[in-house]
């Protein structure tokens, strides 16, 4: 088995890739509705794992930015141990970025972070801590603090999931290049394929992934039974045509809609949401 085929039988087996039942699809934030959702950070080990290191993540953050890169790399090294699932994952990411020449990795703000430091440590580079408002932490590879900056270094970014590459574009990019280091690839463990690629080679980056949400991971799923054929082929359809798969849903499902806005709540504000964009 090659480590594409392990990322993938993990992905279902933590439920990273969640598949609906034939008739009830996910709701996405766009207002969009889809019959999976890729949560790439359950990699942990589960939602319940996932959940706590990402609380630790975000106390760390509130607490001292300076500290918070060791705080957290102290549960990921406790997660490491635990988690097989996690191991495996951290393991198959620290040789790909082994292939790569850099002198430092960074990972930004929250989730990179869960598959950005450890493979920093087992790799004895530094690591530069991205945060949402463009600060920045410079670290040694056991995620302590330093003033010991390598000018003009190489960065590799080492990211969960890449969609769109808006966050590389918005955030990671500039503030990596405005420091004065250089990026030329980045590696993430899931390619949502939504166009990042060409995103991140409009910008002069090579993307490099683990897996992809594509046909080929879910013709995986259906060999080794983690969907099945009702579940194959509305995933199919809507990796084909989007917007399609969802006017066809709402078509056979007339009542759908109005019962979202009676159950409230997020449902009520995605199904409104769907409604103000057209997709209804």
């Amino acid at each position: 088995m090659n480590n594409s085929e392990i990322i993938n039988n993990m992905l279902f087996e933590t439920s990273a890739v969640k598949v609906a039942p034939a008739d009830t699809p996910f709701w996405y934030t766009s207002g969009k509705l889809g019959p999976f959702y890729c949560n790439t950070h359950f990699l942990s080990g589960d939602e319940q794992t996932a959940n706590g290191i990402l609380k630790v993540i975000e106390d760390s953050i509130a607490e001292d930015k300076e500290t918070a890169p060791e705080n957290i790399f102290d549960a990921l090294a406790d997660l490491y141990n635990s988690s097989e699932t996690y191991k495996k994952t951290i393991d198959i990411l620290t040789d790909k970025a082994s292939e790569f020449d850099c002198d430092i990795i960074s990972g930004g703000e929250r989730r990179d972070f869960f598959f950005s430091m450890l493979p920093a440590h087992f790799l004895d580079k530094d690591h530069l801590t991205i945060y949402k408002d463009l600060t920045t932490c410079y670290t040694d590879c056991n995620m302590q603090k330093t003033d010991d900056i390598k000018k003009g270094g190489k960065v590799l970014h080492i990211a969960d999931l890449i969609t769109e590459a808006s966050s590389y574009e918005r955030a990671w990019i500039p503030v990596i290049r405005d420091l004065g280091y250089t990026i030329t690839d980045t590696i993430a463990v899931v390619d949502r394929k939504q166009n990042g690629r060409k995103v991140l080679s409009d910008l002069g980056v090579n993307m490099v992934t683990l897996t992809a949400i594509d046909k080929d991971l879910f013709d995986h799923a259906l060999a080794n039974s983690y969907i099945n054929e009702a579940q194959y082929a509305l995933i199919i359809r809507f990796l084909e045509d989007p917007d399609a798969y969802i006017k066809e849903f709402i078509a056979s499902h007339p009542s759908f809609i109005d019962e979202q806005i009676a159950l409230g709540g997020k449902a009520k504000e995605r199904a409104e949401l769907a409604i103000s964009k057209g997709f209804v």
